[in-house]
């Protein structure tokens, strides 16, 4: 059962201040006082779970060429830090466990997006799945989304409990009954996309509306005020500070 989101979610961490989806990033959003974070998991040449966003290697770590090629013991000696700043140089990418780990620790909530390299969206959320259920026993603090619904549908059929939210960039006709066939417990959506009404079509569904992804006080109030839940930030510390002075 999911457990109240806060209306912050660090995005991938605390990306103004620290290279994104690192443990670093992981430990400033904490310290920002985010009560959750979200980030994404991919998989190695070799099957290991890690956590990077991009296809490739080339925009957050010194390695280059796609994701899918590299194994874990390789991509484990590359920088994933220098590029955002020189006092991260040294930064790795993480594993899911790795990753599952600190957020225990700092008692953290997370939301793991499946974000699979094209081709892997069924291993990926299998495999995904697989070490959550050994490393997080806790549902109430995990919301496990994707903009793939082959991952989704994966997650649904391999974890009939677990909280999933349906990604959302650029809706589908029948996005309404996909997420009913999936029984999503949110919808995530882009910010950049949305207006009064569209938040209300999908808040009519019954589910709470989480935006993606919002830099901006006065943005973020708005959202708000329109019913949205939950906001992801890369700045959770400085959009909570900005809000409270409006």
């Amino acid at each position: 059962m999911l457990s109240m989101i806060p209306r912050l979610i660090g995005h991938r961490g605390a990306k103004e201040s620290a290279p994104e989806n690192t443990l670093a990033s992981i430990r400033e959003a904490a310290a920002q006082g985010a009560a959750w974070i979200e980030f994404d998991v991919m998989l190695t040449r070799d099957g290991v779970p890690v956590v990077i966003h991009d296809d490739t290697l080339d925009r957050t770590t010194d390695g280059h060429g796609p994701m899918n090629v590299v194994d874990h013991a390789a991509l484990k000696r590359l920088d994933a830090g220098s590029w955002f700043d020189s006092r991260f140089a040294g930064e790795r990418v993480p594993d899911l466990t790795e990753v599952l780990d600190l957020a225990r620790s700092l008692t953290l909530g997370i939301n793991v997006e499946v974000k699979p390299f094209p081709g892997q969206e069924e291993e990926t959320a299998a495999t995904v799945i697989s070490f959550l259920q050994r490393y997080w026993p806790d549902n109430g603090r995990l919301l496990v989304s994707s903009f793939e619904v082959p991952s989704l549908e994966t997650v649904r059929r391999l974890a009939p409990a677990l909280p999933l939210g349906y990604l959302l960039w650029d809706p589908p006709a029948d996005w309404a009954a996909i997420a009913g066939r999936l029984r999503a417990d949110t919808l995530n959506v882009d910010q950049e996309r949305q207006t009064a009404r569209s938040v209300a079509e999908y808040r009519a569904t019954g589910r709470p509306v989480l935006a993606y992804t919002v830099n901006d006080a006065g943005r973020a109030a708005e959202l708000f005020s329109w019913g949205v839940s939950a906001v992801f930030t890369d700045a959770p510390g400085r959009l909570q500070r900005e809000m409270g002075a409006m």
